[in-house]
């Protein structure tokens, strides 16, 4: 019997002193035993927790009682242990990176694209004059996404701002924006709307409420997250694994963070490869001075880099792993 769960929610309500609100936030989280992430800004809260059932209906019962976030929806996954090692709530500037702070321009409280129930988001999906939009990242989307879903060639969310002008020509379709549990499509199908997109929707709950309602079906691999699960499965109607090993092209859905920490990049790799590669996705990275032990998972707790550690992108590691 799984005696834990994972909490995974967001809430768009403006916060006063959001800043003291994390620090205390913290505190109340460590309180009940909670481990996760969370993250704190003027705009509201995204979090995933996980602990016990009794401290995870504890801390939903809290968020519930705050008017502010009253209606929060909470994705509640059983598990066989706490998906983080610690607890941390941090004050941002955004509670997703967008790098659209400003109100004027969007406000998810204000408007956003026409929530769709899983069950609505199923019956739309394969419609003629329908566009399927996922808009996460590369690494998300590789191990897994809706069929036939048009997918971003971003490395981050801030960068879909500039990809929306690559959107022209479907001005005139109906756009049915999805992400993992809603949280971006917020700012996504508000920056479509104001971009001129007469007809925005989006898939409330994301992926994870679909695949609990509805079973998942169609939506092809794996949903990525953001714990020490690193992936899970969504589909139970017509599962399949569409994603394979960068280094010898196996198929498999097992998705890691390469042990390099300069590097980190999220990419899928296989078993077998694991073992021979140590986890890294590369040669030059096996022999990276600062690598950390591989112990099958890929999984890593953050730490903090030091100051002199050149920084690469991921765009820019591709290529030099290429050559």
């Amino acid at each position: 019997m799984k005696t834990f769960q994972t909490l995974l929610y967001y809430c768009y309500s403006p916060i006063d002193n959001a800043e003291k609100f994390a620090e205390d936030h913290l505190a109340f989280c460590k309180s009940l035993g909670l481990v996760g992430r969370i993250i704190v800004a003027e705009e509201g809260l995204n979090g995933t927790v996980s602990g016990t059932k009794e401290a995870c209906q504890d801390y939903m019962n809290a968020i519930h009682a705050d008017p502010r976030f009253a209606k929060t929806d909470f994705k509640i996954d059983e598990v066989e242990e706490p998906s983080f090692i610690k607890m941390h709530c941090r004050y941002k500037a955004e509670i997703v990176h967008s790098g659209l702070r400003d109100p004027s321009l969007i406000d998810p409280t204000r408007e956003t694209g026409v929530h769709l129930e899983p069950e609505e988001f199923l019956k739309m999906k394969d419609q003629e004059d329908v566009v399927v939009l996922d808009v996460r990242s590369n690494y998300e989307h590789s191990v897994g996404r809706f069929k036939n879903a048009l997918t971003l060639d971003i490395e981050n969310f801030r960068e879909f701002p500039e990809k929306v002008k690559e959107l022209e020509s479907l001005k005139g379709k109906k756009i049915l924006t999805y992400c993992t549990g809603g949280i971006k499509c917020e700012k996504a199908s508000a920056l479509l709307l104001k971009e001129g997109f007469k007809e925005v929707y989006q898939l409330h709950g994301g992926i994870i409420k679909y695949g609990k309602e509805v079973g998942g079906k169609d939506f092809e691999g794996d949903c990525y997250v953001f714990d020490n699960r690193v992936t899970v499965p969504v589909n139970a109607v017509n599962p399949t694994v569409i994603s394979t090993c960068r280094n010898c092209g196996k198929v498999t859905a097992k998705m890691i963070n390469c042990a390099n920490p300069v590097c980190n990049e999220h990419f899928t790799q296989c078993d077998e490869c694991g073992q021979q590669m140590d986890g890294c996705c590369s040669a030059a990275c096996m022999e990276h001075p600062r690598k950390r032990v591989y112990d099958g998972t890929g999984y890593y707790v953050k730490v903090p880099q030091p100051v002199n550690v050149e920084k690469i992108s991921k765009r820019k590691h591709k290529k030099m792993v290429k050559n």
